[in-house]
C-alpha cells in the first residue's frame, strides 16, 4: 500500500510547477477479467489511452507542464519531433489547437517505407486536421539541433517558438507521469490491490522515468518494469537515469536516483516496425477485452508481460498493472 508521507510531499512539490488542466480527473485503473483468467493471475490496466483530448494517450500528461512553460516564457508556437505516425507529435498538434498556438512539426520515417496507409493515415491524417505544419527529414539525426533550426527561422518571421522535447520526454514533461504514479497509488489503495509489478513501455524515457522515481517513493515493494520499444536496455538505461536523476532534483527528492529494470526482448525487428508477438498481443486483447493496443509501444509491451508471464520473470504471485500509454490511431497505418 502506497507511503502516505510520500504521497503529501509529492502532491506539495507538483504544486510548485505551472501546468495547465488537460486530463482532468484520474484515469481508470481496472481489472481485465477475461484475460486475468487467460493467463491465471490478476491483471489490470492503467487507461492512459482513453486522456480526453485527440484519441487520448500518455503525453497529453506530460504536455500539461510543457505547454504551461510555453505559455510562461510568451510562446505562440509548439515545435517537435518524431516519427511519420508519432503520438507524440499528434497529440502535440491537438494540445496547440486547444490552446490556439500554432505546431511545427520535424518528421521522419524510420522504417524507410512507402506504404500509402503509414504515409497518409493514423496519426499523420490528424495532423492536417489539427492545422499542424508539417516539415518532412531524411532523419532525426540530432532533433535538438533540428527543432532549434526550425526555431531560428520561425523566429525570422515573427513568431515566438517553444521547443517540445521527442516524446515530451524531460525532466518537466516527467512530473507528468509522477502525477500518474500518485493516481496508480491512490487507486490501488481504495481498492486494496497490492501489486507486484508494473509494466509499461520505455521509449523517449520520460513516462518511464516519471513513474520510477514517484512509485520508488509511494509503493517501494512493487517492481517496475519497462519494456524497451526501439534499443537495447543498455542503451535506454542511461536515458531513463539521465531524466530520472534530473526529476529528482527538480522534486527535490534526496539519495540515490531508482534503480532501472528494463525488459529489451520484444522491440523487434526494431522501432516502428511491428512484431509477430506485439501482433498477437493486440489480437488477444481485443477478443478478450475489446481493448485496443498500438503495433509500435503498447502491442509489444504486451507482449513482453505475456512472455514474462509465461517464464515466470514477475516477482511473487500478485496482481500485475499495465500501464496503458495510448497509440490506437496507428493502427489505421500499420494493420
Amino acid at each position: 500500500m502506497p507511503d502516505s508521507s510520500s504521497l503529501s510531499i509529492l502532491k506539495h512539490q507538483l504544486e510548485k510547477f505551472s501546468r495547465i488542466d488537460l486530463v482532468g480527473n484520474s484515469t481508470p485503473l481496472e481489472r481485465l477479467n477475461r484475460l486475468s483468467d487467460f493467463v491465471g493471475r490478476d491483471i489490470y490496466i492503467k487507461r492512459d489511452d482513453v486522456t480526453p483530448l485527440a484519441l487520448g494517450g500518455n503525453k497529453l500528461r506530460k504536455l500539461e507542464f510543457l505547454a504551461a512553460a510555453a505559455i510562461d516564457e510568451g510562446a505562440d508556437t509548439l515545435i517537435t519531433a518524431g516519427a511519420i505516425q508519432s503520438n507524440h507529435v499528434r497529440q502535440t498538434a491537438a494540445v496547440a489547437a486547444k490552446l490556439g498556438l500554432k505546431c511545427l512539426a520535424l518528421l521522419e520515417n524510420p522504417i524507410g517505407t512507402d506504404a500509402h496507409n503509414y504515409l497518409s493515415n493514423g496519426n499523420r491524417m490528424l495532423l492536417d486536421l489539427f492545422n499542424a505544419e508539417v516539415v518532412m527529414c531524411d532523419a532525426l539525426t540530432d532533433p535538438m539541433a533540428q527543432m532549434a533550426e526550425q526555431a531560428e527561422l520561425l523566429e525570422a518571421q515573427g513568431f515566438r517558438p517553444y521547443i517540445v522535447p521527442i516524446g515530451g520526454s524531460n525532466a518537466l514533461g516527467a512530473l507528468g507521469y509522477v502525477q500518474c504514479a500518485i493516481e496508480i497509488a491512490e487507486q490501488s489503495s481504495a481498492g486494496f490491490v497490492d501489486f507486484s509489478a508494473v509494466v509499461v513501455a520505455s521509449g523517449s524515457a520520460g513516462t518511464h522515468a516519471g513513474l520510477a522515481v514517484a512509485l520508488r517513493e509511494l509503493m517501494p515493494t512493487t517492481q517496475l518494469i519497462g519494456v524497451t520499444v526501439s534499443r537495447t536496455a543498455d542503451a535506454q538505461r542511461p536515458k531513463v537515469e539521465a531524466i530520472a536523476q534530473d526529476l529528482m532534483q527538480k522534486l527535490e527528492l534526496e539519495g540515490d536516483a531508482p534503480e532501472i529494470l528494463l525488459w529489451d526482448e520484444y522491440f523487434g525487428p526494431r522501432y516502428g516496425e511491428p512484431s509477430q508477438e506485439g501482433n498477437a498481443a493486440i489480437k488477444l486483447l481485443a477478443e478478450l477485452e475489446a481493448m485496443l493496443l498500438d503495433p509500435v509501444y503498447t502491442g509489444k509491451t504486451m507482449a513482453g508481460l505475456l512472455d514474462g508471464l509465461e517464464h515466470q520473470r514477475f516477482p511473487g504471485d500478485g496482481p500485475i498493472l499495465f500501464v496503458h500509454t495510448g497509440g490506437s490511431p496507428a493502427l489505421f497505418a500499420y494493420l
